[in-house]
């Protein structure tokens, strides 16, 4: 170093400031540095980096701007103190609110194609190859989360999924659906009251049931009631057209007694014959639980160490519904339905007088030619009723639900067969269960986007079939765990529409379908060592309790919750089925 460098660095020592025990400038309260106003730090500002050579190169080493402006990981941080740039922005001379560009393109509204060709050749109807492509994409991108951007009148659309009202009365246009999340919430009401003095022991909600599984048996035979007729194989043609089979009501008398109302269950569990009993009804409907949107309950009785499921007198259980699982499902009148006869209570109503009529119908009814159980049906009372006994075999099964050898758990469900048919190729006899689907109406609210049974029924019978199993989940499923609980071979679908739709009081059969269960059950994908899970896992909820009860399950209406609640001993008394006053005065003058 020169001698003249050495001096000039002496002089810049000895000109610093004295700061004994610190480091760094003095400090100072003065505001201004050289007379320029210091900027304090804004907490909006954020730490870049320390240096950044090629910030401001207009020709850094990719010659586009710099790697800052390109590179992502740093397009989120500012350089510390722009913040307060607008501290030193200097007031533009004049107003500039006012200034507006004015196009000199000379717009007619027409184009060589004519007016709209512009509108027409956006939605890729009209135009080139390359124009349409374009076109329908576009279309598609402002239209395809249920909105356009066109409409009369100020209406458009609202690109949530409903359509938007439109403002002034003009048309809005089309309205593509709900969302999952723009869905109206419905409140509908629970099928059960729940009272203060009753205990809330168990919640469960609908993802942990599904979670649950249980491998068991086929199940055997305990014993056999009732008769069967032969299913009459003409209801498998397509009817025609002018001679279309209507459903004609039949007098006959048909049951579903609760389980511990059943006399035969009585007698099985004094035996201690199993440790769970039910019946085919009210364990299906457990077993599909998770399947169901509309609110049931069932309750449950515990006397030592045996659990009897049970249902209350015109429960819901014992109505068929009707579009449960549709996404649009029907409304009540309280959400503001004005069709009276289509609303769910009225629809399950209909549709279970259809399939108590139907079944009766399809077979062929001979005091000659029928197969007979091992013991007469044991509700039919000859002095008491005046229709004759419907087509119907009770057959008890047991299957193990056993989870280890040193605590065998045995459960008795009684199923129900309808008509029995031979085997075309073998001749030998097959139980079959009848079931059948009703339409309402294929352009009314609620249909679920059926389609039109008289006009698909032959030619597309897999998309007919398919939107049933999704309007219907649940009521399909519970059919076809029926079919299996019974060892069933067959299980018959028909299909009954209403010859008009505007009246519920007379139906025609559009067809009917057969399918083996576990095929069918297959194609749903429903899967039984679920439902064995589900059923397992409430035996136990109740048996694990250190006392005699009676509980209650009830689905949440509004959620996909279940609910296990413990009642006092005297509830549901007015609700089972009491003895008829004829029984008691026959057993009384028999002692």
């Amino acid at each position: 170093m020169t001698n003249s460098g050495r001096s000039a660095l002496i002089d810049l020592i000895e000109s610093l400031p004295d700061n004994a025990g610190t480091w760094g400038p003095t400090v100072t309260t003065e505001t201004t540095l050289n007379g320029v106003p210091y900027a304090p730090y804004s907490k909006g500002d954020k730490l870049g980096r320390m240096a950044d050579w090629t910030a401001d190169s207009k020709d850094g080493r990719d010659g586009r701007g710099g790697r800052q402006q390109y590179n992502r990981n740093y397009r989120d941080q500012q350089v510390y103190g722009a913040g307060t740039t607008t501290l030193f922005a200097a007031p533009v001379a004049e107003d500039e609110s006012s200034f507006s560009v004015v196009s000199n393109v000379r717009d007619s509204g027409k184009t060589r194609f004519g007016r709209g060709a512009v509108f027409a050749r956006g939605r890729g109807q009209r135009g080139g190859r390359g124009d349409a492509r374009a076109g329908r994409q576009q279309f598609q991108r402002t239209g395809g989360r249920g909105g356009g951007q066109y409409g009369g009148g100020g209406g458009g659309y609202d690109s949530r999924g409903g359509g938007r009202q439109n403002q002034g009365g003009a048309r809005g246009g089309r309205r593509f659906g709900w969302k999952d999340y723009d869905k109206p919430a419905r409140n509908r009401d629970a099928s059960i009251n729940i009272k203060a003095d009753w205990q809330l022991l168990e919640e469960i909600d609908f993802n942990r049931l599904g979670k649950l599984n249980l491998e068991t048996d086929e199940g055997e035979d305990v014993d056999t009631y009732g008769f069967l007729h032969y299913y009459d194989r003409s209801f498998d043609k397509q009817p025609v057209k002018v001679a279309e089979r209507k459903l004609t009501a039949l007098d006959r008398a048909a049951y579903n007694v609760t389980t511990s109302s059943d006399p035969v269950i009585q007698e099985l569990a004094d035996k201690n014959e199993a440790t769970i009993f039910a019946t085919d009804n009210i364990l299906s409907m457990l077993m599909c639980a998770t399947r169901s949107v509309y609110s049931w309950d069932i309750v449950i009785v515990r006397q030592g160490n045996k659990v009897f499921f049970d249902k209350r007198d015109s429960a819901a259980l014992d109505m068929v519904t009707v579009n449960e699982n549709a996404a649009d499902a029907p409304l009540e009148a309280s959400e503001g339905s004005k069709d009276s006869i289509n609303q769910p209570a009225a629809l399950a109503e209909e549709a279970t007088y259809i399939n108590h009529n139907f079944a009766n119908q399809v077979v062929l009814e001979s005091d000659t030619n029928k197969v007979e159980m091992a013991h007469d049906n044991p509700f039919y009372n000859p002095a008491l009723e005046t229709a004759p006994p419907a087509s119907k075999a009770y057959k008890y099964r047991r299957f193990d639900l056993s989870t280890s050898e040193e605590n065998p758990t045995y459960l008795i469900v009684r199923t129900e067969l309808d008509a029995v048919q031979k085997n075309a190729i073998s001749g030998d006899d097959q139980f079959v269960k009848v079931h059948a689907l009703n339409e309402f109406d294929s352009k009314a609210q609620g249909s679920g986007g059926a389609l039109d049974w008289r006009t698909k029924l032959v030619s597309q019978r897999g998309a007919v079939v398919a939107t049933e199993m999704k309007n219907n989940s649940c009521k399909l499923a519970r059919w076809t765990v029926q079919s299996i609980l019974a060892k069933a071979d067959v299980m018959k679908l028909g299909f009954v529409s209403r010859a008009n739709p505007k009246s519920n009081d007379k139906h025609v059969i559009l067809g009917v379908v057969g399918w083996k269960p576990k095929d069918f059950a297959n194609q749903m994908n429903l899967q039984l060592s679920n439902g064995w899970g589900i059923v397992r896992t409430i035996a136990d909820m109740c048996l694990k309790r250190e006392e005699d009860g009676k509980f209650v399950l009830v689905k949440d209406p509004n959620k996909n919750v279940i609910r296990l609640y413990e009642v006092p001993a005297g509830s549901f008394e007015d609700d089972v089925d009491d003895i008829p006053e004829a029984v008691e005065e026959e057993a009384e003058a028999e002692e």
